[in-house]
């Protein structure tokens, strides 16, 4: 039918059409991050097919960068571009298929929730609204984009800012694992709350440096995994450049300015349907105090928050194993503080399903401003 377009030319758009000649198989292939061979990521509306049942085949999903993602997965789609559902999903080890009849002349799908760089230039613009809340510009990114930070304290207490705890949490290196800036939208809004108790003692206690996107280069160019010249931003820690990973080399930059007490690096696991976080025990300079600082945080979280849980992980590294490029190993080394990497699944929590909407980003947003209290146990 040649009425059917499908089309990817906005923030985060991503897919290549083999054929669109029939809707009931239409062919697509998921593109590689523009200077890198990472594929996964896809995001595309599908035009003219409205009350047609519809089949999408993604003729090269089991060459993808994760495979094994695509086992139990169920691809998200819109109507609107606020609301987003499951759609039926098959994948054989070869080919991903969607079937499902459009409601609408415009639907959108995408590999997860997107979170597009207008929202995050409306995160930040709504944060600063705060009394409490201070941007910085860091910098620029290579295809000249900002690179800001939020700084956040009650500048009231009575505590000196030079003697409270510094915490920092970075979101989204890795750009098409959205889930992660909705974290940190739902851990801004909490730590903004006026009527919180919890946050206005944080807030009282500690100097917060936010980055809800990491990579707004990868984020607009539809990556899943690399920044504009296809540097992996989270193996890019021990010696970043202006030239191949500015984003990392001005983060880390203002981190050695400012100093860190804690750090939580927020992430999506394509495989793995659950939210777990992973400690630093493989780096040279990991003692019994970070371990009892891990341990502490790790039970407050399961305490007060059902959606986190540290059963299904990756595994322990063995001492003197940790790859010192990522960004959890690099801050945990170099201020011997606690840090975690946060794991949130593209799928759905296997503890707690929501068949409809799998995980998304409503409920990111509430993982997000559920770590507040772990942080304020762990003080």
């Amino acid at each position: 039918m040649s009425s059917l377009h499908i089309s990817s030319q906005f923030d985060s758009g991503a897919i290549e059409v083999l054929s669109l000649q029939d809707h009931r198989n239409i062919e697509l292939a998921i593109r590689a991050d523009n200077a890198s061979d990472f594929a996964q990521w896809f995001h595309f509306c599908l035009h003219g097919a409205v009350g047609l049942p519809v089949t999408l085949r993604f003729m090269n999903a089991g060459a993808c960068a994760y495979p094994k993602g695509w086992d139990g997965y169920q691809v998200v789609a819109s109507h609107d571009r606020q609301n987003w559902f499951r759609v039926d999903t098959a994948f054989d080890g070869t080919v991903m298929t969607v079937r499902t009849t459009p409601e609408s002349n415009a639907t959108y799908f995408a590999y997860f929730e997107p979170y597009s760089y207008e929202q995050h230039l409306d995160l930040l613009g709504s944060a600063t609204q705060s009394p409490h809340v201070g941007l910085q510009w860091l910098g620029s990114t290579c295809d000249g984009r900002d690179m800001s930070v939020l700084r956040i304290t009650d500048a009231g207490s009575t505590i000196p800012d030079a003697e409270k705890k510094k915490v920092w949490l970075i979101a989204r290196q890795h750009p098409g694992e959205t889930m992660a800036e909705w974290f940190a939208e739902g851990f801004l809004e909490r730590l903004l709350d006026g009527d919180d108790s919890v946050s206005r003692v944080l807030l009282q206690r500690c100097v917060f440096h936010v980055v809800p996107n990491m990579n707004p280069d990868g984020a607009v160019r539809g990556n899943l995994r690399t920044n504009a010249v296809g540097a992996n931003l989270n193996r890019e820690w021990v010696a970043p450049t202006m030239e191949k990973s500015p984003e990392v080399f001005l983060v880390r930059q203002k981190m050695l300015e400012t100093g860190v007490d804690l750090c939580l690096d927020v992430h999506g696991d394509e495989g793995l349907p659950y939210n777990f976080c992973v400690g630093s025990e493989g780096n040279p300079g990991y003692t019994e105090r970070i371990a009892a600082l891990e341990d502490a945080f790790k039970a407050a979280w399961l305490a007060n928050c059902p959606d986190f849980q540290d059963t299904v992980n990756y595994g322990r590294s063995e001492p003197g194993t940790a790859n010192p490029t990522l960004a959890t190993n690099w801050v945990a080394q170099q201020f011997g503080c606690l840090a975690f990497t946060i794991e949130m699944p593209f799928k759905d929590n296997a503890q707690h399903p929501d068949a409809a909407v799998g995980w998304n980003g409503e409920r990111s947003k509430r993982l997000g401003a559920s770590v507040l209290q772990p942080l304020l146990a762990t003080l």
